[in-house]
This record gives structure tokens, sequence and C-alpha cells, in this order.
């Protein structure tokens, strides 16, 4: 990664929420960090996370670019049914296209059992202005619909095209609207962890005929969203929306740091907010007790985690520093003593306080609700799947109850259209008798999604 300087950088702040008090003899230790970044959405320039050694003879971006976009856009056969889904395709990639600011670099990539470059073309990112817009307004026209869907291709090339960027955000919006027939699982799977931590991608089903599954697992692994566009006139808000955000990212390859005293084990990591998303089997070790979880690329926004600890026992009055968590940019060695852009301290202090040592903190409560909501979500869906009717009912009714009592609205109205809701409280429900295919995949592609606590 190439070296930059901090200045350019979001300013990053980071509070801890958790209950502190242990029993006597108590072991385990949550916390929720919360972290907010501010003043991003330009690099100025700087090779922020670029990739060492990309070729030096193309044209560089002028001052004020920092981001490189591949838009894939599938053109497999099932695009041209109806025939209007090939068209509000190419009209949102080329919203997507009309969003980018000037001189961002970017591609797009045509993908069917092959991955084809439609603009610029020659292995090379165009540099974005007005003269490139409308070339690949041009191109675009061009794309028809034939062939099969190997997405691992498409995939693999939007990263030997990103390579080339000395951009800071290496970003890849991923559009397909079927199953990915034509390579293996295992392919797919290879492909995804060859080029996990090179670049962010979200994800796009249009339609009702993809698998939610493998959508998901595109964004998981490349820490991007992924979501359904059942109706594919909504495609242009969606791609422009994406890339508005894309725009507005500040800095690249943010990894949250944990440092940990000798004796403490890692149970968990996890973002919590704005999506559940596992982060544990991700740790990269960089100093003696301390390891690096990845979260991407940052503008103004804010996310929260959840980290559990396991602490040797103690005794009564006495305390300890449970874990520091911080935020770091690629090439920060500064091990565990580094504070790196933020951090935050997780401590642990026995008391025989029966009531402060058994308080729950509101935030560590509602986001292991939030979790479980979306395991219940998955569980009772597959459950639906496989004929399972009563452990589908009560898996759905559990993620009723648990969407009523912390205020997920959203999640509330999508449970909604798959099962009758007796009472809400209890978790009493009923499935429904048919379900249209839209709505059950948008309960299951957005069952990660989360609501905040709210401010009291």
């Amino acid at each position: 990664m190439a070296n930059f300087s901090k200045s350019h950088v979001p300013q990053f702040s980071v509070e801890v929420y958790q209950n502190e008090f242990l029993p006597e003899g108590g072991r385990e230790v949550s916390a929720i960090v919360t972290v907010s970044a501010t003043g991003g959405g330009t690099t100025g320039g700087l090779p922020l996370g670029g990739r060492a050694g990309a070729p030096s003879d193309l044209p560089h971006p002028p001052p004020g670019a920092g981001a490189a976009v591949v838009v894939m856009v599938d053109c497999s056969g099932s695009m041209e049914y109806p025939p209007t889904k090939m068209r509000h395709a190419r009209d949102a990639t080329a919203a997507a296209i009309a969003t980018l600011r000037d001189g961002t670099e970017f591609a797009v990539v045509s993908g069917t059992h092959l991955a084809g470059e439609v603009y610029p073309g020659g292995g090379r990112l165009a540099i974005a202005d007005e003269s490139t817009r409308a070339q690949a307004r041009a191109a675009l026209d061009r794309l028809s619909a034939g062939g099969g869907t190997a997405i691992g291709t498409w995939l693999r090339l939007a990263d030997r095209l990103l390579a080339r960027s000395q951009g800071a955000i290496r970003h890849g919006i991923l559009l397909t609207d079927g199953r990915n027939e034509h390579e293996s699982p295992e392919d797919l799977r290879s492909t995804l962890a060859s080029v996990e931590g090179l670049f962010t991608c979200d994800a796009r089903g249009v339609g009702t005929d993809w698998e939610v599954k493998e959508v998901n697992a595109i964004a998981s692994a490349l820490l991007g969203s992924a979501d359904i566009v059942a109706d594919p006139a909504g495609l242009t808000a969606d791609f422009t929306a994406m890339m508005e955000k894309v725009m507005g990212k500040g800095v690249a390859d943010v990894a949250l740091r944990l440092w940990t005293p000798v004796g403490v084990e890692v149970q968990f990591v996890k973002q919590v907010a704005p999506t559940v998303e596992e982060l544990t089997h991700r740790r990269t070790e960089t100093a003696p007790r301390a390891g690096d979880y990845p979260t991407g690329s940052w503008g103004d926004e804010s996310r929260d985690y959840h980290i559990s600890v396991r602490v040797p026992s103690a005794e009564i009055g006495q305390e300890m520093l449970a874990a520091r968590a911080s935020l770091v940019l690629p090439g920060d060695d500064g091990g565990g003593s580094s504070g790196g852009l933020a951090q935050g301290l997780i401590r642990a202090v026995w008391t025989d306080d029966m009531a402060a040592s058994t308080a729950l903190n509101p935030q560590v409560a509602h986001y292991t609700g939030q979790a479980e909501l979306a395991d219940a979500i998955q569980q009772g869906l597959n459950a639906r799947k496989s004929g399972d009717f009563d452990g589908a009912t009560a898996k759905l009714g559990r993620a009723v109850q648990l969407a009523e009592a912390s205020g997920n609205e959203d999640t509330a109205k999508l449970l909604s259209k798959v099962v009758d809701v007796v009472d809400a409280a209890t978790g009493t429900v009923r499935l429904k008798a048919t379900v249209a295919d839209a709505d059950e995949m948008t309960l299951e592609t957005r069952s990660t999604k989360t609501v905040r606590v709210k401010k009291q």
C-alpha cells in the first residue's frame, strides 16, 4: 500500500458503551464501540491505499480525484426477458457514470459466462470528464443480452482493472439477474477469497430469478452492500444513490485494531450497525496481542461494532483494561500501543454490588437483539423453504417479536408480508399461504439491516 498523509483523512471518533462491572468470578465483557467519521468525501488526489506497483504509464488523475470504480453489468440471455430489463440496466449505468465526479477513474464491464470490457477497453481505466462520460454512454448503447452467468470472471476482470488505479477508493458495482450457473460455487468462493481486501463491491439483484445467498456473499466478502431491485425501473435511482455514496468516501482500507492484555481472549468482533457483519474470522495479526479487522472505506458516517472478550477471573475491587479498540490506516505498524486515528477503552471492574454487575447496558442489549433478529429471519425462511412450517412459524414469530421490541419498523413491515401477525409483542404469527417471490427475497436480502439505539 502507498504512503499518505493523515491530514487528508476524515476525523474519526470512538465511543464505548458497556457495563464494566462484573460479579466475583465474572469473565465475560461485552461492549458496543461506536465509530464516527466526519470531514471525509475527498482524498485530495493522494494515493490513499493505492496498490503498490501500479503502472505509471497511464494518465494520472488530476487533483481532487481519488476513486476508481468498475461497473459490472449482467448481459446474460435472461436480461432480455422482459426486453425493458436490459434498457433499464443501460440507463442505470449511464446515470451512475453521470454521477462520477471529474477525475474519477472508471470502467464498464459486461458479464456473461465471460467478462468483457465495454469501456474504455484495452485493460485501461478512463478518467471521468465530459468527454469520457459521453463516450461511455455511447458504448452502453451497444450492450445486448446473450450468454450465461459466471460472476467470478466479472470480479476477476474488475480486480485487474482496479489494480491499475492510483486512487484511494477502489470500488465495484455488480448487477445480476440470475443464478451463477456457469461456474461452480467453489470457483466463486475462490475468486472472492483472491480479491478480498483489494476492492469493495456493492451487489444488486434485479428481478426475482437470482440467488440471494450468492449476492449477499459477494457483498459480505467485499465489504459492500447487497440489495434487491425487484422492478427494473428502480435501477436508475438505486445506481445513482450507490455512486453518490462512493463519491462521498474519503479513505479506504481502515481497520479496527483490537489490543488485549495477557490472558484476555477475544470471543467475537462483529459490525452491528448499519448491518450485521461477522468479522471475527477476518482478523489479521499485527503485533503481539493485537489484530486488525477490516472495515473498508469511509465517508461521513457512523457504524457500531460489538466486541466480546473473556478476561481472567479476579477478586472484588480489582479492575483492568480488558481491550483497546482503535482505528488504523494501512501501514500503521504501531502495534497495540498505537492510538491510530481514534481509540476507546473497554474495562472490567469486579464488584459485590449485585445491581451494578447484573445491569444490562442498553446498547449491548439492543444489538444482541438485532443480531438475533437477523438470525431468526434467516433460520425462519430456510425452514419455510424446506417445508418445516412449525419451525418457520416459531423463528419468524420470534423475529416479529424482536423487531417490535427494538423499534425496527422497516423489518417489521417486511415480515408482515411473509406472516400474518396476531400479536407482535408475544411473537404470535401465522405463515401466509402464498408469498410473492419479491417479498420473500426482499426480507432475506435485508435481514441484516439493523436499527440503531434510540437516544434518550
